[in-house]
């Protein structure tokens, strides 16, 4: 089912100079109180509730503010989250939002409802500005980071969505993967806010488990994330040597896997719980990196990291030469690492009939790369190599 909520097309009208106050961190809203309003700074704390776990916009509804404080907030600041365009829903009870930010273009954000939880894939920029080759973001091209307004605004509207900010009501999204559109690391400063706000007890209070953030690489900003953040961590590997890696993901040529391998081991050297594991990202494509000897070369390459593997059949879309991994294969690989003493779990494709799996987040992008139209005429002449 689709809901069309506005014209993709439409235009977006210039923002004022107020500040929005959605996606300010606790630290920042208390600087704004202290320096902009010369209050004091639990008034930080009431509004991050007022935002976050109540789900209001409008200053007058701030009842425990005084009405001058109330005129001046309308004066000076805003609470302006990003629009929603339109709402699928699939068949398997997967939701997906067109979200429309600043400046035109548009993202892709997934709610994926399970038994024992709620899992909310969020979007980091407007398109991606890396290339990995089976990923459909990728190939939209990049326009420009999101800020950390537009980031928490992706959580903030899916628990609108379902009702469930306000008192005594449910949580619907209990967990939350930055592994939507857009590479988190890229855009460290405003994503490291959003997820602050995220576990932040006055905001939605979500536990630090329950916060992943996925990377393809980037290790300068992995190594600082450690000493400002301790969410759970994900690696998108999705190969076992460095020449398949280099294919798959062009990062790679930068920040090759013994690097990135040895910078995801330094973060967990900083979290506080001495049992914490990396979840390694594996996306399985048909004679691509779906070999027997590729999952040997994985679980040799692992074998001093405290980490699960994540197998991700690939999710086919338009253009794209690659091929889902067959249950054989699959099944196969799996056996191979479970029998060298690896968790291994297998995710089940979840919205699919609305391009809402793993790697089709696709967006409307005003790609500033020409990548989305250099990638269309390179289709048409190289053929993907196949192997086995």
């Amino acid at each position: 089912m689709s809901l069309i909520l506005a014209d993709v097309n439409t235009a977006v009208e210039p923002q004022g100079l107020k500040t929005n106050l959605l996606g300010l961190s606790a630290e920042k809203l208390s600087d704004f109180f202290v320096n902009t309003l010369a209050e004091k700074p639990f008034r930080a704390s009431q509004i991050l509730k007022w935002i976050h776990q109540l789900g209001v916009d409008d200053f007058d509804q701030m009842t425990n503010l005084s009405k001058p404080l109330r005129e001046r907030l309308k004066q000076v600041a805003e609470i302006r989250a990003p629009e929603v365009v339109s709402q699928q829903d699939s068949t398997d009870g997967t939701r997906k939002w067109l979200i429309r930010v600043a400046g035109g273009s548009c993202i892709e954000t997934v709610f994926i409802p399970e038994k024992d939880r709620g899992t909310l894939c969020v979007s980091s920029q407007v398109g991606c500005s890396l290339d990995c080759s089976f990923c459909a973001t990728g190939k939209q091209g990049f326009n420009r980071d999101l800020t950390a307004a537009e980031i928490i605004g992706q959580v903030w509207i899916a628990a609108k969505s379902f009702d469930s900010l306000g008192a005594g009501k449910d949580r619907v999204v209990s967990n939350v993967v930055m592994m939507g559109m857009g590479e988190p690391l890229l855009n460290f400063e405003n994503v490291v806010d959003a997820m602050g706000l995220m576990l932040h007890d006055n905001a939605y209070g979500l536990s630090k488990r329950r916060v992943t953030l996925s990377t393809s690489g980037v290790v300068p900003a992995l190594d600082r994330l450690g000493d400002v953040s301790d969410v759970s961590l994900a690696i998108s590997l999705h190969a076992p040597n460095d020449a398949l890696r280099d294919q798959l993901v062009p990062i790679n040529k930068k920040y090759p896997i013994a690097m990135l391998l040895d910078s995801a081991r330094r973060y967990l050297d900083k979290m506080p719980d001495v049992r914490r594991k990396i979840t390694i990202e594996y996306t399985m494509m048909d004679r691509i990196n779906d070999r027997d000897e590729h999952a040997r070369e994985l679980a040799l390459l692992l074998k001093d990291i405290p980490c699960k593997i994540n197998l991700i059949p690939f999710n086919p879309f338009t253009g794209s030469s690659y091929r889902r991994v067959t249950n054989t294969a699959l099944n196969r690989f799996r056996d191979i690492l479970h029998q060298e003493g690896y968790t291994v779990t297998v995710r089940t494709t979840r919205g699919d009939d609305i391009a809402a799996a793993c790697g089709q987040l696709a967006g409307t992008v005003n790609d500033r790369t020409r990548r989305s139209q250099r990638y269309q005429q390179e289709q048409q002449v190289a053929p993907v190599r196949f192997v086995g």
